[in-house]
């Protein structure tokens, strides 16, 4: 039998398999004849990797003690763009964002958050998206669901399935446009943001309209983001504008932490044949370029769009699925991402406006 010290050095040299590398330190071993009990301690949630890593270490230490494992972790708050103030009840702000719509990026945004919850952290949705809000009819809200208001200034935002949210679909109407200019756009944007009453949320996940237009600019000055995940399709165009986004996050000192590629392969209902009707690898050349981390690939899956259209995200409906099962993955990859990152501050750059 292994000492606790051979142990100890033994899951230190784990590859952890969400950020690639060595676990090193975060272990505590205390082993007696019959049992070794592990307790891994990390920066980011990783319950739902708990059976997998159990057998994982089993094979490792190759040891007939019995084993028992506990995972536990602690989120802290991460460097932003700039000496920009913490959002209150919000250790960490995440945007989402694509460069063109109609790449599924509120649909992962919603399976992500919820993923991200059932691996065992606080969670919230800001559905940035001002003029077609979509998280009110993807997370189930009833039409009409309006947030209570507490001291008369604050939103005390709803919750669905354990994940906070806050909306301007709470606000509006689905038959009432939002007819404004940029100036009145920004300031809802901030208005919600900012007088929320987020309850100690480890992420906010923020639903970012597609473009890098008014609301982009205005999180990167304004409001104080630990990093970005990029949204694209394999094929050429929405590679493109997913290209475009990545650029502006690296000018305002964003980290991108990642890029999900979404229809990556259809999958027929019927068969069960997969098809790059898109393209192929097209997530991993941009990843590549910009030396980022692919957090996952998602199949154009017809089961997906219908969870989503009913209300109830397929994270939450079909956690056993293998399309869950890739959420999941990309959550954890993300939390272990934003967990390594350096902790430092940087200047915030002068954003104007040219004639070139």
């Amino acid at each position: 039998m292994l000492t606790d010290a051979q142990l100890q050095a033994t899951l230190e040299n784990l590859i952890d398999d969400n950020s690639g590398q060595p676990y090193g330190a975060v272990w505590n071993v205390v082993a007696d004849d019959n049992r070794v009990h592990v307790t891994l301690m990390l920066g980011y949630p990783a319950q739902k990797q708990q059976a997998q890593l159990e057998d994982k270490i089993k094979e490792l230490l190759d040891d007939s003690r019995n084993l028992v494992l506990d995972i536990d972790f602690q989120v802290k708050s991460h460097a932003t763009q700039g000496n920009i103030a913490g959002l209150k009840g919000v250790k960490n702000i995440i945007a989402v964002a694509s460069g063109k719509g109609g790449v599924g990026k509120s649909t992962t945004t919603v399976n992500l958050a919820l993923a991200m919850a059932k691996e065992g952290a606080r969670v919230g949705i800001l559905d940035a998206d001002i003029y077609g809000p979509s998280q009110g009819m993807l997370l189930g809200f009833a039409e009409g669901t309006r947030p209570q208001v507490r001291e008369d200034k604050f939103f005390v935002p709803p919750t669905a399935f354990g994940v906070q949210v806050m909306s301007m679909a709470f606000l509006t109407t689905k038959d009432t446009p939002v007819a404004w200019r940029g100036p009145m756009v920004t300031g809802a944007l901030m208005q919600i943001l900012t007088q929320t009453d987020w309850d100690n949320l480890d992420y906010l996940f923020i639903d970012m309209p597609p473009g890098t237009g008014d609301i982009q600019l205005t999180l990167a000055q304004k409001v104080p983001v630990a990093g970005s995940v990029i949204v694209t399709t394999p094929q050429d165009i929405a590679l493109l504008d997913a290209r475009r986004g990545i650029e502006m996050f690296n000018k305002v000192k964003i980290p991108v932490l990642g890029v999900v590629e979404n229809m990556s392969t259809h999958i027929c209902s019927n068969c069960g044949h997969h098809e790059a009707i898109f393209g192929d690898e097209g997530g991993a050349s941009l990843a590549k370029e910009y030396d980022v981390n692919v957090l996952g690939k998602l199949p154009l899956s017809l089961a997906i769009r219908e969870q989503s259209d009913a209300g109830r995200p397929i994270v939450v409906n079909a956690p056993e699925s293998d399309t869950a099962s890739i959420y999941q993955s990309i959550a954890r990859k993300l939390g272990a991402t934003l967990a390594s990152q350096q902790n430092e501050q940087t200047a915030m750059p002068i954003i104007g406006m040219s004639d070139d």
